[in-house]
């Protein structure tokens, strides 16, 4: 137990002193015409695979939260069974979805989020925050039950240089929150919007809008500059000056406005495929978070992999950097009563899967 900790503080210390590597997500979110509730966003990371896997976790199936002092941290035990994205290790879950349609992940929030500082006298009720998402999967069915939920835990993080995360919470409802924890006070925003990427803090992001109240959708109107006549050389002027970079708060508003101007979709899964395409817009190539002297990762993109979950209908889909193809999983086919706990790999092969069409 006490190696396998020693390993994991390796491993977070590597990470967290890299900070030329990568660490972004980019949320959406959307109501499809029928009512079907759909959440969906990338993970990225630039230093290396990520190894995801998913888990399928039964109702009953315990538990035990890492601390700094090793796994002996709160205990807790799933009243719901949920399917979750795990990264780095299968405790570790970054997105999911529980049978009651509730949808929880973390994105990363360096430099603005401060945890508790971890009290051994207090570790009955501490859980760290790679673990947050799956206690809550496995405990709450609805966006009220999570804030009365976080009343009773103290938030720490396993390794006090480590960065710090926030989480988006959504229910089929159409209710959402991201929780952020702050001067080691946790906030709940409601999240109306249904945007979320990583820093600076949500309330920021929000304003920073304002700074693009001249976007819109379409072509932008001939002007008359003297006597010069100014035109569009093409559709899409109306966007003349949308951020295009890979910052926090760029990706922040071209989400908001991608997502605002997509046509509804009928059901939940043509949601799910428009998110999917949206979301082809944030992929982030290995090479341009890298100053020049330093030799890139070899994996094929800083995305490791983008979800889109519909709430509503109990699904969650998958596609990663390897292979394209989108997966799905059916919480319903699922007996939770049941069903053996397992993580497996996102991808068995870790490669791009080609069709060769033949010419007869």
């Amino acid at each position: 137990m006490k190696h396998k900790l020693q390993i994991l503080l390796a491993l977070f210390i590597a990470i967290n002193l890299q900070p030329q590597f990568l660490k972004a997500c980019t949320g959406i979110s959307f109501t499809a015409k029928d009512g079907s509730r759909v959440v969906a966003r990338t993970i990225e990371w630039g230093g290396s695979n990520l190894n995801s896997q998913y888990v399928i976790v039964p109702r009953g199936f315990k538990q035990q939260s890492y601390t700094p002092d090793g796994i002996d941290g709160m205990p807790f035990t799933a009243r719901y069974g949920y399917v979750g994205l795990a990264v780095e290790q299968k405790e570790f879950v970054a997105e999911g979805l529980n049978e009651a349609g509730l949808s929880a992940g973390l994105f990363y929030f360096p430099h603005y989020g401060k945890y508790e500082a971890f009290e051994p006298n207090q570790k009955a009720t501490s859980i760290s925050d790679l673990q947050l998402v799956s206690w809550i999967l496995g405990s709450c069915k609805n966006i009220d039950e999570v804030k009365e939920a976080i009343k009773k835990v103290h938030i720490i993080g396993i390794v006090p240089q480590a960065s710090t995360v926030h989480w988006r919470f959504a229910d089929p409802s159409g209710h959402q929150v991201v929780l952020e924890i702050i001067n080691e006070k946790p906030t709940f925003y409601e999240n109306k919007l249904g945007v979320l990427t990583n820093a600076p803090g949500f309330e920021w992001q929000m304003t920073n809008l304002n700074n693009y109240v001249n976007l819109f959708p379409g072509m932008a109107s001939p002007q008359q500059l003297n006597d010069i006549k100014l035109s569009s050389f093409g559709n899409g002027s109306g966007f003349l000056g949308i951020p295009g970079d890979i910052t926090p708060p760029s990706r922040f508003v071209r989400a908001a406005f991608y997502q605002a101007t997509a046509p509804q979709q009928e059901s939940g899964l043509k949601t799910v495929l428009q998110c999917f395409q949206i979301l082809n817009n944030f992929d982030i190539p290995i090479g341009i978070e890298y100053s020049p002297n330093t030799n890139p990762i070899d994996i094929p993109s800083a995305t490791q992999w983008t979800s889109a979950t519909d709430m509503t209908h109990r699904i969650i889909y998958y596609r990663t950097m390897h292979d394209s193809a989108i997966r799905s999983i059916d919480l319903n086919k699922i007996n939770f009563a049941r069903v053996k706990y397992r993580a497996i790999p996102l991808d068995t092969v870790q490669q791009q899967p080609i069709i060769q069409i033949d010419i007869k």
